[in-house]
């Protein structure tokens, strides 16, 4: 079977490899749709591990089953490719990302190929059925906004509620993470900035629901207070790993607010974090990585009933011979937002 084989972000090769071959309780699965995460071009992440075959957001047909896997062939399926145990003292307390069985866990290969073997765990654990009217090409986001969902929701958003004043979440970054915060704030009430560097993704972020857009080169605290009536944000989601963008993070972030690192700098990039000032207006710093389960299914159920649209973040499909076009937008970070292969 052919796969888009990665050894460097402008080095993906197209390359033959053997179908998988599938033992009890697991299911083998024809890849229809993969996106492209950003994740996936963060050389200094992935190329530790290069030669390897990438993609964790696929979705496709189930074409053969072990014996005893409760699947059947022919069903459409999004399989997550990291699962937790649900047993161990961090799934129990909500942390489940931190599990070490999630973070173990994997398919074989990965969506960037044919064909993929959903290992017996994961079929236990992270199987979802697709609904009937949900396009492959939508259900590719399914991962990606379960994350968005899981970060929310450690952050706080949309906590204020009742009397009190609207909430207000600004987005450092306006790629397709930061799209997916967008839609996500806004269809939790909140008023929501955003910035970028990029003058075709601020209108992007603007298509998403943006109340007002910041070009990332000015001064984002100042434009804040200026669009926010002299406030900073109560909400801070840091959605990509600047050093620039990581400082006007700390900077924007209002009085008994929070500042998440959905992204994080690459490795050996200290962060001076005013401690003493958070200390004195209560403002904490939180973390997101992945997506648990219950992300994942709450991710599917507001993509398949509607409420977060995703076709228009779509901006590039591509066969998988083209994979490498597909890694030098991404990694480009120009005129795209989601791009999805499919082999």
């Amino acid at each position: 079977m052919r796969v888009a084989m990665y050894y460097r972000n402008d080095d993906v090769r197209i390359e033959d490899v053997p179908k998988p071959e599938i033992k009890p309780g697991e299911f083998l699965f024809k890849v229809r749709a993969s996106g492209i995460c950003g994740s996936d071009v963060l050389e200094w992440y992935r190329i530790k591990s290069a030669p390897r075959v990438l993609g964790h957001e696929a979705v496709g047909d189930i074409v053969e089953v072990g014996e005893g896997c409760p699947y059947e062939v022919g069903q459409r399926v999004f399989v997550s490719h990291h699962v937790p145990c649900e047993e161990c003292i961090y799934c129990k307390s909500g942390s489940e990302t931190a599990c070490e069985t999630l973070h173990t866990t994997n398919f074989d290969p990965g969506g960037f190929s044919e064909y993929v073997r959903v290992p017996k765990l994961n079929v236990e654990k992270g199987v979802y059925v697709l609904p009937d009217e949900m396009t492959y090409e939508q259900a590719s986001l399914i991962e990606p906004l379960a994350c968005v969902v899981r970060g929310q929701r450690i952050a706080g958003v949309g906590s204020i509620g009742g009397e009190e004043p609207q909430q207000t979440v600004l987005v450092l970054g306006s790629g397709i993470a930061g799209a997916l915060h967008i839609k996500l704030a806004k269809s939790k009430g909140a008023k929501v900035i955003a910035t970028d560097i990029n003058e075709w993704r601020l209108e992007k972020a603007k298509e998403s629901g943006a109340d007002f857009v910041i070009n990332a080169l000015e001064d984002v605290p100042a434009k804040v207070k200026e669009v926010n009536g002299g406030r900073l944000a109560d909400r801070v989601i840091l959605c990509t790993g600047a050093t620039p963008a990581v400082k006007q993070a700390l900077t924007s972030v209002d009085r008994g607010g929070s500042v998440q690192f959905f992204a994080v700098p690459m490795p050996g990039v200290d962060v001076n974090v005013p401690a003493n000032d958070f200390w004195r207006n209560e403002v904490s710093v939180t973390t997101s990585y992945g997506a648990a389960p219950r992300d994942l299914k709450e991710a599917m159920e507001l993509i398949g009933e509607g409420a977060i649209q995703v076709d228009d973040m779509i901006t590039h499909v591509l066969p998988l011979e083209r994979a490498q076009e597909g890694f030098s937008l991404v990694a480009g970070a120009g005129d795209s937002l989601k791009v999805i292969l499919k082999p």
